[in-house]
């Protein structure tokens, strides 16, 4: 593994520990459905995170679920914290035109 991917794994891996952090103290503080929604958005983000690394060091590998070839588990995990926040933003949008 060259220099250029280490620091890349550790700066992605430092901001998202920075960002999963925070957002376990915010969910602590708030009952907010929307926000709720992005906040495990993060915390999943942060999971995807130490898969690729764990991947890219070997500990895991990626057949859990593969379907013609295609692994289901990245596909899925790669795009469910944009699903999350999506789900938060709706919730959000609709509660200020209801109003």
């Amino acid at each position: 593994m060259s220099i250029d991917q280490m620091v890349m794994i550790l700066g992605r891996l430092g901001a998202g520990s920075v960002a999963t952090f925070l957002a376990i103290l915010l969910w602590s503080r708030t009952r907010d459905i929307a926000w709720m929604f992005v906040i495990i958005g993060i915390i999943v983000a942060y999971g995807e995170s130490v898969y690729l690394t764990l991947r890219a060091f070997g500990v895991v590998h990626a057949e859990f679920i593969v379907i013609h070839g295609v692994p289901v588990f990245e596909i899925v995990l790669a795009n469910l914290p944009m699903l999350f926040f999506s789900v938060g933003f709706i919730v959000m949008i609709s509660r200020r035109t209801l109003r």
